[in-house]
């Protein structure tokens, strides 16, 4: 049963979706896990330009079955929309979508609640999509879940059992049970097909040698235990929340990690290798760093070697995948983040404020001119590229499986190792 994951390691918007929307080709599922629309992947079938917040990049591929796992939360409504906007570009899901009965449902209370929370000082820097609150309801056991949708029954109880704890928190912004439940059960009505056991439908396919691609949604930096805490997102984002999220356990064969060849992040938090104002708007301009979900300008830095190491070791990663490499040609003399000054621990600070106080030590290496996006093998880059690229295979501890320098699907290509010479 050959299994991949695709996962991010910095703070997300990695580029991992037009990874998966390429491996998707040679795989017969692909299973989201984790997180809900606040995912933002971005991918150009056929020359058109598709942003996926909940569905599987695999749904672009007419081959390809789809899981929407249990450790993913989905707001109906929104999903509705995404799957109407595939179907109109010819992407069918009938019969190759599949929700789990067990995801927690979003609601405009979970909506609402965190445009409240984002209101309030000490921001975290979320999509405001409701993706924190639903997880908490889900934990706290007062969450709608998909099965609930089918059952009118169902669906007002779970509602009441949510009003109770949640309306008071919201005051007179707080939405009465009969505004949710017909569209909720609408909703329902429309989801049904896809509702199902769906862990039940991923083990048939494992034992029948099915290929199976895990698609991992923000990165590890934002992973809810080992991210910049609380500056997280709310789910596992790393391999480990793997069996958990799809439904079972499960042994993963090959586990891609995808970076950028500099860093960026969306929202509040400690950043150690931030540029300065003038330089890292720069670098968001030739990268188009700005949030697929959110449209929010991202912040940029050099790439963080030290804390790449760090969590490809808590993964598993198997292989890197260097992704934006095309956008630092013409800097001039590059940098990649190897430490922290008087930090002397092999992993990251748990404290936030120790985590925040980091002082980056930089590598400097020679930087190249030349434009890459014409580049379909390693043979294709420059040597200085080739230079770098062999420094973050060397520092992390992984061999370089992909390099991408560009949007277009042809645009990333294999290698095994950085490229010599």
């Amino acid at each position: 049963m050959p299994t991949t994951a695709i996962l991010g390691l910095q703070w997300g918007d990695e580029g991992k979706g037009k990874l998966v929307d390429q491996l998707c080709a040679r795989h017969d599922l692909c299973v989201r896990f984790q997180g809900g629309g606040n995912a933002g992947h971005t991918v150009y079938p056929e020359g058109r330009k598709v942003v996926l917040h909940h569905l599987p990049t695999g749904v672009l591929h007419r081959h390809c079955l789809n899981i929407l796992g249990p450790g993913m939360v989905v707001d109906p409504f929104k999903l509705i929309a995404e799957i109407d906007e595939v179907q109109a570009l010819g992407y069918s899901c009938e019969k190759r979508l599949v929700i789990s009965d067990r995801l927690a449902i979003t609601t405009p209370v979970h909506t609402a609640l965190d445009a409240a929370r984002e209101g309030d000082e000490g921001k975290i820097g979320t999509t405001k999509r409701g993706i924190g609150p639903t997880y908490a309801d889900n934990y706290d056991r007062i969450a709608l879940r998909a099965c609930d949708l089918l059952d009118k029954s169902a669906l007002k109880e779970a509602l009441a059992r949510n009003l109770k704890v949640r309306g008071p928190q919201l005051g007179k912004a707080a939405p009465n049970l009969d505004s949710l439940l017909g569209p909720l059960l609408d909703a329902g009505k429309r989801l049904k097909p896809y509702i199902q056991d769906s862990a039940l439908v991923l083990k048939e396919a494992l034992d029948e040698d099915k290929r199976v691609l895990f698609e991992g949604a923000q990165g590890a930096l934002l992973d809810v235990s080992y991210g910049t805490y609380p500056f997280v997102t709310s789910s596992h984002t790393m391999a480990s929340g793997i069996p958990a999220g799809a439904g079972l356990w499960v042994k993963l064969d090959r586990v891609i990690g995808v970076t950028k060849a500099y860093c960026t992040r969306v929202g509040e938090g400690p950043f150690p290798t931030e540029l300065p104002k003038a330089e890292g708007d720069r670098l968001r301009e030739k990268g188009g760093e700005y949030g697929a979900t959110t449209g929010r300008p991202r912040r940029v830095g050099w790439v963080d070697l030290f804390a790449l190491r760090y969590v490809c070791r808590l993964s598993g990663v198997t292989e890197l995948a260097v992704t934006k490499l095309d956008v630092l040609s013409g800097l001039g003399s590059l940098k990649a983040g190897v430490g922290y000054k008087g930090h002397k621990e092999a992993g990251l600070p748990a404290e936030i404020s120790r985590f925040a106080a980091l002082k980056p030590e930089y590598r400097t290496l020679e930087g190249w001119n030349e434009a890459l996006g014409a580049a379909r093998g390693g043979s294709d880059l420059p040597a200085a590229a080739r230079a770098y690229l062999r420094f973050m295979e060397e520092f992390v501890g992984v061999k370089i499986g992909i390099i991408s320098v560009g949007p277009e699907r042809e645009a990333a290509f294999e290698v095994k190792g950085a490229p010599q010479g």
